[in-house]
């Protein structure tokens, strides 16, 4: 079975999870749906299961838009990751289960939103399409969603490693081997951290950018008492 070393960063971008076996084929995220100090003990729980059955990174992810993009940074700069499983509840505010399984299903379309969801800002600015697509092509979702037995991710998890198919609710799980494609190193390309107040066409860029310009020029018309500027260059 090939197996390959990921890329010298990985993973490059941090974020709430735990990392276990480099070559192991699997990664676990469970959804979270409080603050990052509201962490349920079941929450946390299955995080540790995911770790301790062999996941290569087991973690929580909270949004469809920077949550998202972190967690692809990981997963394509490490081949051997096959499955993605995701568990946990529903987050309310941001529709994350639903906005993955589209994103899945249907990809993006050519505002960088996924397709198919009715969560509220699910765009994905800082990743080109090129990297969207290897994910979507090197990963399998296995969607244990608001399942919280702990037992399944563990099931789950030992499928993943199997050298023959086994059946585990409804797919055939095993594992293929890395994919075969380099890895893709490198952190996000830009940070958009709030997506939904980007511009998003050419005349919301210019109006964005006419903005700009006309602070730049009050900046410079403000004086200090002793007359130096008072937003220098």
């Amino acid at each position: 079975m090939r197996k390959v070393d990921p890329h010298p960063t990985y993973p490059p971008e941090e974020g709430r999870y735990l990392r276990g076996n480099d070559f192991s084929p699997v990664v676990v995220a469970i959804i979270l749906n409080t603050d990052a100090d509201k962490i349920s003990h079941e929450i946390e729980q299955l995080v540790r299961v995911g770790l301790e059955s062999g996941a290569a990174l087991s973690g929580t992810v909270q949004t469809p838009n920077i949550g998202f993009e972190k967690m692809i940074c990981n997963i394509v700069a490490n081949p051997n990751i096959r499955y993605l499983i995701v568990g946990g509840p529903e987050s309310a505010g941001h529709l994350t289960g639903e906005a993955l399984k589209a994103l899945f299903q249907h990809g993006l379309d050519e505002k960088n939103r996924i397709i198919g969801t009715n969560a509220p800002h699910p765009i994905l600015y800082n990743l080109t399409p090129e990297i969207i697509e290897r994910f979507r092509r090197q990963v399998t979702l296995i969607d244990l969603q608001f399942q919280g037995d702990p037992d399944l991710i563990r099931q789950a998890v030992w499928s993943c490693y199997q050298e023959q198919p086994v059946e585990f609710r409804g797919q055939q799980l095993f594992d293929p081997g890395a994919f075969d494609e380099d890895p893709i190193g490198g952190s996000l390309t830009w940070r958009v951290t709030r997506p939904w107040c980007e511009p998003t066409d050419e005349n919301e860029c210019e109006a964005v950018h006419r903005m700009e310009k006309l602070i730049e020029q009050l900046k410079s018309r403000v004086k200090k008492p002793d007359g130096s500027p008072a937003y220098p260059p």
